[in-house]
């Protein structure tokens, strides 16, 4: 099996300790939980989502570094609705401003860290390098 090394806080560490019999064995656990998680999450939440109203979300995220103390769905809300008042994003996709940001607000944090990681991992990851909103939404959501 493929090893990770991961950097954790010394409070993650304890946790891991506290809760598995190892450290390495908690690892294990937690990290596939994690990526199950967040593309169950995911789908859950991109369906509620149209084309042009996902399309806008991932141009919000064009630039943006996300942090794991911003997983929340007031951050994805927050940083959404500036993209939109600043650039006016949704109207380049022909996205309802008013439909986007009350289907934000139902999001649960879960869902909500799922479409934020989505969003940015469009334009971090080499993966995706080349590959249009279009193709990233079907590949990704279906």
């Amino acid at each position: 099996m493929p090893q990770v090394a991961a950097r954790i806080t010394n409070d993650h560490e304890q946790w891991l300790k506290n809760y598995f019999k190892t450290k390495s064995a908690g690892a294990e656990f937690i990290l596939p939980w994690a990526v199950d998680m967040f593309f169950k999450s995911l789908r859950s939440a991109s369906k509620e989502f149209n084309i042009p109203e996902l399309k806008t979300i991932l141009e919000a995220y064009k630039g943006i570094k996300i942090l794991p103390n911003q997983s929340k769905g007031a951050y994805l809300s927050l940083r959404v609705e500036e993209a939109c008042d600043v650039d006016e994003v949704h109207v380049q996709f022909g996205a309802s401003k008013v439909s986007l940001e009350s289907k934000l607000k139902r999001l649960s944090d879960v869902q909500s860290t799922a479409i934020m990681i989505w969003a940015n991992a469009f334009w971090v990851s080499k993966v995706w390098n080349g590959v249009s909103f279009d193709e990233y939404i079907k590949l990704t959501c279906s």
